[in-house]
């Protein structure tokens, strides 16, 4: 029953609420990152082209349904790794990209090499504008801001560590860099900013790491999850921590992928479950307001070997309930070709799926457990590799 103080009270939470979002009115980012130097050829095999065409966009979704670009940066950005490299300050006031690869002259072509590069994009300038960069590990891959946007977590590909950094302000400064031991891709930190997770793909393990303020511990504590973890999310609840799975060195061969569930809140954290799901799981997003996970397979629709039996015309949406203590998949829905990073809507109303091969923006409705295509697509400037919004 409602008395007269509940009633008083839910009608404050409102207010604040209100005031909350009348502050954050008008724009809303997401941060796409495009790569013009990658394709593949007709043997599924990596093509490395001359660089310097590649962009940043910020993409304004204060209207929900047609989103508009705010800005276009001319910023490298690269298809390779999980498309998780980038992200905004849960206030909207930043955004941070990470250049994992840096294409260097071979012979008559190119070829990759690590880079060690964040951008620092100021979302409150009209337009926003890059206003610094910060060195960090070589190959920063996967990145993840704490939801009191001071820390920021960044997976070191290359050097098998995660480098640590603060935010104070519109500064961006690196820390302390801590060494896994094996090669990591994605990191994930826990809503109450008290530990991370961080994938190490080729060791088919996730480490466990301690948080205190700007302190960062690796107690050499690992978890077993599933074959090639390429990505890690955790829920808004903080229940559970999310892992996709590609199997097969992240390497399409038909096979399905799978989706490793992790309770958080047992005493240690462990491994519960298994989820199966499409091929190549790559994107993976958790809605910032309900129960509910989207994991976004490749599903042979790009990267694959031309008339390969898997070879697929689409990718795949696996809608994942985690309500009720347990995860299980609940739906799927295709998206476009080679379909790369997913994000929410901040009030977790619209999801967002970039596609590399289609160059273009899909906006899905989310009516309870369930994406909704809604027809509508913005058309990109390039080939979208990655993308974040101010939700994980």
């Amino acid at each position: 029953m409602r008395t007269a103080a509940n009633v008083f009270m839910h009608a404050g939470m409102a207010a604040a609420l209100l005031l909350t979002f009348s502050a954050r009115a008008g724009a809303q980012f997401l941060v796409i990152g495009d790569d013009e130097k990658l394709h593949w050829d007709d043997a599924g095999k990596p093509v490395f082209t001359e660089p310097g065409k590649d962009h940043v966009l910020i993409v304004d979704i204060g209207n929900r349904e047609q989103p508009t670009i705010a800005a276009t940066l001319p910023l490298p950005n690269t298809v390779i790794g999980p498309p998780t490299n980038l992200a905004v300050t849960p206030d909207e006031s930043l955004a941070l990209v990470a250049n994992s690869l840096t294409y260097q002259p071979d012979g008559g072509g190119f070829k990759p090499a690590p880079d060690n590069k964040v951008f620092v994009i100021d979302l409150k300038s009209k337009p926003p504008k890059l206003i610094g960069t910060v060195e960090v590990g070589r190959q920063p891959s996967g990145m993840a801001i704490s939801r009191r946007g001071d820390l920021v977590l960044i997976a070191d590909r290359a050097d098998n560590a995660v480098s640590v950094l603060t935010i104070e302000g519109s500064e961006v400064k690196l820390v302390d860099t801590i060494a896994l031991g094996d090669t990591v891709s994605a990191v994930a930190i826990t809503p109450d900013g008290k530990h991370a997770l961080v994938t190490k793909h080729a060791a088919n393990k996730v480490a466990w790491l301690d948080i205190d303020g700007r302190n960062v511990t690796y107690r050499k504590t690992d978890l077993a999850v599933g074959v090639w973890p390429y990505n890690v999310q955790i829920t808004a609840d903080g229940r559970f921590a999310l892992t996709v799975n590609q199997g097969n060195n992240g390497t399409p061969d038909g096979g399905a992928g799978s989706v490793s569930v992790i309770d958080l809140k047992a005493e240690p954290p462990h491994l519960v479950d298994y989820v199966g799901v499409d091929p190549v799981p790559e994107g993976l997003a958790v809605s910032p307001t309900a129960p509910l996970a989207v994991a976004v397979a490749i599903n042979g629709s790009g990267a694959t070997p031309k008339g390969a039996w898997f070879a697929g015309q689409n990718s795949l949406l696996d809608v994942l309930s985690t309500q009720g203590g347990q995860v299980r998949k609940v739906g799927a829905v295709k998206a476009g070709r080679l379909a790369e990073g997913i994000a929410f809507s901040p009030d977790g109303g619209h999801a967002y799926v970039a596609n590399f091969t289609d160059g273009d923006l899909q906006v899905y409705k989310v009516e309870g457990d369930a994406l909704h295509d809604t027809g509508r697509a913005l058309k990109l400037p390039g080939h979208p590799a990655s993308m974040r919004g101010s939700t994980p």
